[in-house]
């Protein structure tokens, strides 16, 4: 933890939020690759990362992360891969999250929806 008065001085930094819509396991394209689960994660959260990349941010100034997922159980058994996943291409951010369980998500062969919310330092 910072000394308070320091802590201060950043929190009066010039910034502004970033909001990234959900984003699924395609490519740029916009086709699926695969069906797995871990595979599309992967590619949801880089699809996130090139998001926040146009907004002059890095995973490093996410604050929120919210994740639906279509099989809670598949997501609980494969958290040591997920893991790896996420941190291969988020690296150690590690913001607030929330994970829900849906129904279905809007494209049929999505397996994971992730979206993000950042504070982005004013350049």
């Amino acid at each position: 933890m910072g000394h308070p008065a320091r802590l201060r001085e950043r929190h009066r930094r010039p910034r502004h939020h970033g909001f990234c819509g959900g984003q699924i396991g395609w490519n740029a394209q916009q086709q699926f690759e695969t069906d797995d689960f871990i595979a599309q994660t992967a590619q949801a959260l880089r699809n996130v990362a090139a998001v926040l990349r146009e907004a002059g941010a890095g995973p490093e100034h996410m604050v929120r992360m919210t994740w639906y997922v279509v099989d809670r159980a598949e997501y609980i058994a494969r958290l040591k891969e997920l893991g790896e996943a996420y941190r291969g291409v988020m690296g150690r951010s590690f913001p607030a999250m929330t994970c829900v369980e849906v129904g279905a998500l809007m494209e049929e062969r999505a397996r994971v929806e992730i979206e993000v919310t950042a504070v982005i330092p004013d350049a």
